[in-house]
């Protein structure tokens, strides 16, 4: 099992060369940088799990600026979007900063997407809420025409690509895996309908009730088993062991925004923890 780690980068947090350094020299596999273009104020939609939310979410970066600077500053770490918000972009400008940071990374981009909840963030992009996951589907179908094809045209209810032509194409054949970021069942029928790969968080639900369920989806589907990264890991060793049992191929644990000072102790834990893990 590899491990990953995600973060929200600001212009308070560790860098993102930094992080990325970091993380490849203590036997991390990725970095996952989350999106939000902005949150509308006011707002009636309440953050996941209620409560404030969080400064982090009104700060954050665009993931593939920080990412190609990860990228730069590191030779095996994959870098990933944890996730990217899809139907908040454009679909033909998406689908080039995805083959041009898949290009410059040498192939180590991993493409996780997700739906998003924040419904005024999503209203202002212009995308309709209730048919946000529709949008997403009709998105990655055109994009699969857009990495793969000399002349790509996708026509469907709500995406529309007439015929074109654009480089680059990812480096990765046939495009760089895309990951469907949410809970079960849902996000799980997405990732087998049309994705490589889910990315559940361990807080959301029993691992122990949907793993065996999801193989199961996928066999019922006519898939193999799709590789899951479980988000939420936490500095237990008999859980991140659990997690591998159950057949997870990556576990993640979600960082704070904060300075080198802060995360590094914490990466050093980590190191270790991966090393038990590991034997």
């Amino acid at each position: 099992m590899e491990f990953g780690a995600s973060i929200f980068f600001t212009d308070y947090s560790i860098s993102p060369a930094a992080l990325a350094v970091a993380l490849e020299e203590r036997g991390f596999d990725s970095l996952w940088a989350a999106e939000h273009s902005h949150i509308p104020v006011p707002r009636r939609t309440p953050p996941p799990g209620g409560g404030e939310l969080a400064k982090r979410y009104y700060d954050v970066m665009d993931p593939f600026v920080t990412l190609a600077v990860a990228a730069g500053a590191t030779k095996t770490l994959k870098v990933a979007t944890g996730i990217c918000l899809t139907i908040q972009r454009d679909t033909i400008q998406t689908a080039k900063s995805v083959a041009s940071l898949d290009q410059i990374s040498g192939g180590r981009f991993l493409f996780g997407i997700g739906g998003g909840w924040n419904v005024e963030e999503i209203e202002a992009h212009g995308t309709v809420f209730k048919t946000r996951m529709q949008k997403m589907r009709e998105q990655m179908e055109a994009m699969k025409e857009i990495w793969t094809k000399t002349t790509a045209s996708y026509d469907g209810e709500i995406v529309k690509v007439p015929p074109m032509m654009t480089w680059p194409k990812p480096t990765q054949k046939p495009h760089p895996p895309i990951i469907l970021g949410g809970a079960f069942p849902y996000a799980a029928r997405r990732a087998i309908r049309y994705g490589d790969g889910w990315f559940p968080n361990a807080s959301s639900g029993n691992p122990e009730e949907y793993m065996p369920r999801f193989k199961q989806m996928c066999a019922e589907a006519g898939r193999d088993t799709l590789p899951v990264t479980m988000g939420g890991a936490t500095e237990d060793v008999a859980q991140l062991n659990r997690f591998r049992e159950l057949g997870a191929v990556r576990a993640v644990v979600s960082l704070p925004a904060e300075s080198a000072d802060n995360i590094l102790p914490v990466l050093d834990r980590w190191a270790a923890l991966i090393r038990r893990v590991r034997g």
